[in-house]
């Protein structure tokens, strides 16, 4: 798996911590500089240790299934991408805010949001795996680009409020169904 894939593939998965980050943006009254590296790097370690915990159950059963691997990455991709997506479309305002404002910040809330928004990663390691990809490289570059994603994206709930936040979860899911796409396509013509 290529460098800009991996790009892709870090920048849909950090879609939906964005999503969380924008949210405690408008709900975080005063931010500060902590507050936003707190939660930025909560989601950045949990999005790039994911794939990892991932990476290593698949690499129990991948010999197992290489016949098919393409597929298993097409499926899983697909899913979370339509996932990704179909989570967007809800409109309850509990389901949208993820936290009131000192809640945010509470370590037990933070590392659950964190876990939550990063399953998907868990699925893209399993894959990662499968396909044989090596794993340093992919999730550093997950983890940093979360980071940095989500940081922004606290700022970005300040000063814009909603108006992103349903998008940005179909932006990474189109993306996600794209990789998956394109590596069903590399398999099926290449054999």
């Amino acid at each position: 798996m290529n460098l800009v894939n991996i790009l892709f593939i870090a920048v849909g998965l950090s879609m939906d911590a964005f999503a969380v980050s924008v949210t405690n943006g408008i709900i975080i009254e005063k931010i500060k500089i902590r507050h936003a590296l707190l939660i930025a790097v909560s989601f950045g370690v949990f999005q790039a240790v994911m794939p990892v915990i991932g990476w290593a159950g698949g690499l129990a059963f991948r010999r197992y299934i290489e016949s098919v691997d393409h597929w298993i990455a097409f499926i899983l991709l697909v899913y979370i991408g339509i996932k990704m997506i179909l989570e967007s479309r809800k409109t309850d305002p509990d389901d949208r805010k993820v936290c009131m404002e000192k809640s945010c910040l509470n370590p037990r809330v933070l590392i659950l949001m964190s876990i939550a928004t990063s399953i998907d990663a868990l699925a893209v390691g399993i894959t990662f795996s499968i396909l044989k990809v090596e794993i340093l490289s992919p999730v550093i570059i997950i983890g940093l680009i979360t980071f940095v994603i989500c940081f922004s994206g606290i700022y970005l709930g300040k000063k814009v409020g909603h108006f992103f936040e349903k998008k940005v979860d179909i932006f990474g899911g189109l993306i996600l169904i794209l990789i998956g796409i394109k590596i069903l396509l590399e398999h099926l013509v290449l054999k």
